[in-house]
């Protein structure tokens, strides 16, 4: 299903709601303010195949380019609105697309785009006037309201977050047929294990540039639901959003869960979270402590999974596998799952190594990056592709993560993974984030370094430091332990959870010019 479908069914029910102002966009409007950009497009010469790149904040406005981008057969790019206007411009550039839409609210990035994009041709702008942009309301407003004569689905084309490099679009075969009959991946995975319909109001409060929450979004509207958008995640507003808009589903990466948990009991106590019927998250694999807390709060309504947008392997978990199974990411939905050494032997059950999923043939490609692409694919099977991280499966084929591979720290000849450590100290009172880095050390190569944000109100001194490395060696061999803690106010973690932590490592190593792209 699409817009259109659902525009005939209940053309005023709110296809999105904007959590900071109160503002629908119905779907009689979805339908009819995306077929008008989905005219404009066309006019300016796009045809299937072609792409669109958004630069934006969250706005409803996104909903109508996306399914704008979907209903004519275009490749769909969202633009992290947290890049630099350099950052920005090499994605719209990379990936060779021929219109921009962006908006008034991240006008200070956007005004120069058009300098490290000449090839782009069209750049519209929601919400005002900026210099070298069109009125996007004028624009589409020119056009009729009508859908094109034919409308081949589109798909998206979203580059990785750029955690350990430069961002590299995953590009993936257009669907087959029409928008209105071509078969949504999203939608069905999400009715077919969440109960995903049209009566399901999904809060989303992660950014919409992200994969998860865009998918799942478009996924909702597909089925005829209503998406709940917060402009970035609070935990007091989340769980109102939950209450005042009746949430039946909603969507969290670990670091919402650790902040929202970290509320006084008195904050997290006053809502009715009656109608929160499944909770997911993924993004990064949950201290099992924290799960445990949230299901002690939330019962068993929460459910997990490991996949990327590469979409090359996907793992699911619901609440009874994990308490059955703890710190699992679930078994395997999509692919066949296989763990191997650096030079690709297979590992047997209980042994940590790269994960690879085998799937029936290639499922993408890093656009103009072939060197890249062969990387991520086995040495000897090139249907079986990683996306760099670091797990074991059990004797049931559960699969547990133990790290990033470039997060690895080798200290003495052995292999430390920080995701271990991080998970013992985020769970203490005065942590709100923590990064563990390895660091160099002469004799050892590297030692282990804990980086800690501070919870709100504590003061940092040597004292916090050892009391949390006590804390940390009654919980995990001492061998493992940071040999020493650093304080910062702030890690370098964006609002979907991601974790740039190659910045860190970086400072720590004497490199100097280290970019986010």
């Amino acid at each position: 299903m699409y817009p259109g479908h659902w525009a005939t069914i209940f053309p005023d029910k709110p296809a999105a709601i904007d959590t900071a102002n109160g503002e629908t966009i119905t779907y009689r409007e979805l339908n009819d303010r995306s077929n008008r950009l989905a005219q404009l497009m066309w006019d300016r010469g796009l045809r299937p195949g072609d792409h669109v790149s958004i630069f934006m904040e969250n706005n409803l406005a996104y909903f109508e380019v996306l399914w704008a981008a979907l209903r004519s057969g275009l490749y769909f790019t969202s633009v992290n609105r947290y890049l630099t206007t350099e950052e920005a411009g090499y994605i719209v550039e990379n990936s060779e697309s021929q219109v921009l839409i962006t908006s008034t609210g991240v006008a200070e990035v956007a005004a120069d785009l058009p300098l490290y994009a000449p090839n782009c041709h069209t750049w519209l702008c929601v919400g005002g006037s900026l210099d070298g942009y069109e009125d996007y309301e004028a624009g589409i407003n020119a056009l009729p309201a009508q859908p094109l004569e034919q409308e081949p689905a589109g798909t998206f084309m979203l580059y990785s977050s750029g955690t350990t490099g430069r961002p590299k679009g995953i590009l993936r075969p257009l669907p087959e047929g029409l928008i209105s009959s071509a078969d949504n991946l999203v939608g069905g995975l999400l009715s077919g294990l969440w109960q995903f319909d049209e009566n399901v109001v999904y809060l989303s409060p992660a950014p919409l540039y992200h994969s998860a929450p865009l998918s799942f979004s478009s996924g909702t509207q597909a089925l005829g639901g209503t998406v709940v958008m917060m402009h970035r995640f609070d935990p007091i507003q989340a769980l109102h959003a939950i209450e005042d808009y009746q949430v039946t589903h909603s969507q969290w990466v670990p670091t919402m869960f650790s902040r929202m948990l970290k509320l006084p009991e008195a904050d997290r106590s006053g809502f009715n979270l009656s109608s929160h019927k499944v909770a997911i998250h993924a993004a990064a694999p949950c201290p099992p402590d924290v799960k445990r807390q949230m299901f002690d709060w939330w019962g068993s309504i929460i459910y997990e999974y490991y996949g990327g947008t590469e979409l090359n392997g996907f793992t699911h978990c619901g609440p009874e596998e994990w308490l059955a199974h703890p710190g699992t990411v679930g078994r395997s939905l999509l692919g066949t799952i296989h763990i191997c050494d650096e030079e690709g032997t297979e590992l047997p059950v209980g042994e940590s190594g790269i994960v690879y999923f085998e799937l029936e043939k290639m499922p993408f490609e890093y656009l103009k990056d072939p060197d890249k692409t062969r990387e991520a694919q086995h040495p000897e099977h090139a249907n079986w592709t990683a996306l760099g991280d670091i797990g074991y499966v059990d004797e049931e084929d559960y699969l547990y993560l133990t790290d990033r591979a470039t997060f690895m720290i080798i200290s003495g000849g052995v292999n430390i993974y920080p995701q271990e450590i991080e998970d013992a100290m985020i769970m203490h009172d005065k942590v709100a984030d923590v990064a563990v880095i390895g660091v160099p050390n002469a004799e050892m190569g590297e030692e282990v370094k804990a980086i800690v944000q501070p919870a709100a109100g504590i003061e940092t001194d040597e004292d916090l430091a050892e009391e949390l490395l006590h804390y940390t060696r009654e919980r995990i061999a001492h061998y493992k332990c940071p040999k020493s803690v650093d304080f910062r106010a702030e890690l370098p973690r964006l609002p979907t959870g991601k974790l740039y932590k190659r910045l860190l490592k970086d400072e720590y190593w004497g490199k100097t010019g280290s970019r986010i792209v």
